[in-house]
C-alpha cells in the first residue's frame, strides 16, 4: 500500500474526506447548537468577574470559536475514518482561469459590497428589532475594536466559511445535488445559524453569492475574503460616530440609496458575467484527494 500527500492547507486537510450528505448537514447544526450551549456557558464566568458588558464582550474570544470546536471534532473525526478507503475533495482550490486569483479577489469584494448594500433595501421593510437584539448586535460593532474584528472579522469568516461552504456546499454539490439546490441549501443554512430575521435574510442573500463563488471556483479563500470584507464593513461603519445612529444605508443616502442600488445591482451582473468565464475543470469544481492508504 502507498501512503498518499494529503496536500491542501493542513488546516482545512483534516476535513478533506468528509463530505457531508443531507442527513449529516442536520448532525453538523446539532453539534453546532451543542457548541453553542457550551459557549453560553462559559460566557457565565466572565460576565460574574467582567460584568454584563465586558464579560459579554471578551467571552466571546472564547466562545465564539467554542461553539464550532463540536462540528469540527465530529467532521475531522468522520474524515479520518473515510481517509483510508475513500477518495476527498479538497476544501480550497484556485479554478481561477481565465481571470486569475487577483482579479478574481478583487471582483468578490466589489460584488460582496455591492450586495450588502443591495440587502438594506430589505432591511429598511424589516420591522423594528427588539431592543435586547439591537443592544447584542452593536455590542458587536461598536464595542472593543480589537476585540469585535477579533471575533467579527476572523473568527466569523473562518469558522462560518469553514462549515457552510466547506462542509455543506461542497458536500452537497459532492453527492449530486443540482448546483443552484445545493447553494441555496448552503445559503439557507448560513441564514438559520445567525438564529434571527434580521440577520438571517441579508445572511441568505449573501450566502447566495459566496455559494456561487465556491461553486464557480472552489475557493474558500475567496469566501472566506467575502465574509471577510461584508463583516469589516459592518465593523467600520460600526465605529464611525457620525453613522452609529444610522440602521441602513438608506439612511445615510437618503433618496439618493436608489441611484446607488441601480449602480450595485449593474456591478454584481457584471462580476457574474465575468465568473461565468470561469473555466470548471472536467473533474469538477474541486481537487480529488486519493486516500492515504490504497493497494
Amino acid at each position: 500500500m502507498a501512503r498518499t500527500k494529503r496536500g491542501n492547507y493542513n488546516v482545512f486537510g483534516h476535513y478533506t474526506w468528509c463530505i457531508p450528505g443531507v442527513a449529516d448537514i442536520f448532525i453538523l447544526l446539532g453539534m453546532l447548537l451543542l457548541g453553542a450551549l457550551a459557549g453560553n456557558l462559559v460566557n457565565i464566568p466572565f460576565v460574574a468577574i467582567l460584568g454584563a458588558e465586558k464579560g459579554g464582550e471578551y467571552g466571546m474570544l472564547v466562545s465564539y470559536p467554542l461553539m464550532f470546536i463540536f462540528p469540527m471534532l465530529w467532521a475531522s473525526g468522520r474524515s479520518r475514518r473515510a481517509s483510508m478507503t475513500e477518495k476527498g475533495l479538497l476544501l480550497d482550490n484556485s479554478f481561477f482561469a481565465p481571470l486569475g486569483g487577483a482579479l478574481s479577489a478583487l471582483l468578490v469584494v466589489l460584488a460582496t459590497l455591492a450586495a450588502a448594500l443591495c440587502c438594506d433595501a430589505v432591511n429598511s421593510l424589516m420591522p423594528p428589532m427588539p431592543e435586547w437584539l439591537e443592544s447584542a448586535l452593536k455590542s458587536m460593532t461598536t464595542g472593543s475594536f480589537w476585540v469585535n474584528f477579533l471575533c467579527v472579522s476572523i473568527f466569523a469568516p473562518f469558522f462560518e466559511e469553514w462549515l457552510c461552504r466547506g462542509m455543506v456546499l461542497r458536500g452537497l454539490l459532492a453527492r449530486g445535488t443540482r448546483p443552484w439546490i445545493a447553494i441555496a441549501v448552503s445559503a439557507l443554512f448560513f441564514a438559520v445559524i445567525h438564529m434571527n430575521p434580521w440577520q438571517a435574510i441579508p445572511a441568505f442573500a449573501l450566502g447566495i453569492l459566496f455559494g456561487w463563488v465556491y461553486y464557480k471556483t472552489g475557493s474558500l479563500r475567496l469566501t472566506m475574503l467575502m465574509h471577510f470584507t461584508n463583516n469589516t464593513m459592518a465593523l467600520i461603519i460600526g465605529h464611525i460616530e457620525s453613522l452609529k445612529d444610522c440602521e441602513t444605508w438608506l439612511d445615510v443616502l437618503g433618496s439618493g440609496y436608489w441611484l446607488v442600488f441601480c449602480a450595485c445591482i449593474l456591478l454584481l451582473a457584471l462580476v457574474i458575467l465575468a465568473f461565468r468565464r470561469i473555466e470548471t475543470p472536467a473533474s469538477g469544481n474541486f481537487e480529488v484527494v486519493k486516500p492515504l492508504f490504497e493497494d
